[in-house]
């Protein structure tokens, strides 16, 4: 079995927020982290910060919805880092709006993003860890997945993300590699911000008013969810898989 400091991690959507958050603390449990995002150059300072503290880290550009892209990006990681054997896929967009009002490309380039990337990702890393007879995979469902007025497109793909992690945990599991799922609650980032100001918001208030409807009476934080994600990947996670946990101050289900 391949010693935790020498696992090479990816973590999708790496930028910024959760996904960014996520690849700080593999670096920091002693994973090499392979931080892709849409653009290198948004990608390298989650990379910078994690070789900067003494990490081995690299940033990816690369469009996960598409599947060259995927490849190139995977034989990269491989080339740098080493065969990865936990994935992490976090990329995620929004492209919100009522039924009657969003537009085929809103519902396509959602889809595109959360579940054509997840399994393109998915499938480009798998045979690592089948080689390696150890794997990790760990998706970014949210409690939208529950329904949510005004995101049809991302409830219907954070639940189908749901139902790929269950399936991949039933494929998978004879190799040694598990697969779960974080669906987090209401998390203060970069997108949970840009709702508020398309919404008129103010975002201090707006966070507070969220956070009197958890029961643990706040919001969420990028760190709260990486976590959660750092449990699912560590060795005494070996015996769960195909769970998806709601990482949202208070029970959803």
């Amino acid at each position: 079995m391949t010693a935790p400091s020498s696992r090479v991690a990816v973590v999708t959507g790496a930028a910024r927020g959760l996904g960014a958050a996520t690849a700080l603390r593999l670096a920091a449990d002693g994973m090499a982290v392979a931080v892709i995002d849409l653009e290198e150059s948004a990608a390298k300072g989650t990379a910078d910060a994690i070789t900067e503290a003494g990490g081995r880290a690299i940033a990816v550009g690369a469009d996960v919805a598409d599947a060259a892209a995927v490849d190139a990006a995977v034989e990269r990681i491989v080339a740098e880092l080493g065969p990865p054997t936990v994935l992490i896929n976090n990329a995620g967009i929004t492209r919100d709006n009522l039924l009657f009002k969003m537009s085929e490309t809103d519902w396509d380039s959602v889809m595109n993003v959360h579940l054509r990337g997840s399994f393109l990702m998915t499938k480009a890393c798998q045979g690592h860890m089948v080689a390696a007879q150890w794997g990790r995979i760990v998706n970014l469902s949210s409690t939208s997945a529950l329904g949510n007025r005004g995101q049809v497109n991302y409830s219907a793909a954070k639940a189908g993300l749901q139902g790929f992690t269950k399936t991949l945990a039933i494929e998978l599991g004879r190799f040694g590699i598990t697969a779960n799922c974080v669906a987090p609650g209401f998390i203060a980032s970069e997108m949970t911000r840009a709702t508020a100001e398309r919404l008129g918001q103010d975002w201090e208030e707006w966070q507070a008013a969220r956070a009197k409807e958890i029961p643990v009476q706040r919001v969420g934080v990028p760190e709260d969810i990486a976590n959660m994600v750092a449990f699912f990947v560590g060795e005494s996670a070996g015996y769960v898989s195909g769970q998806v946990i709601y990482v949202a101050g208070g029970p959803k289900v």
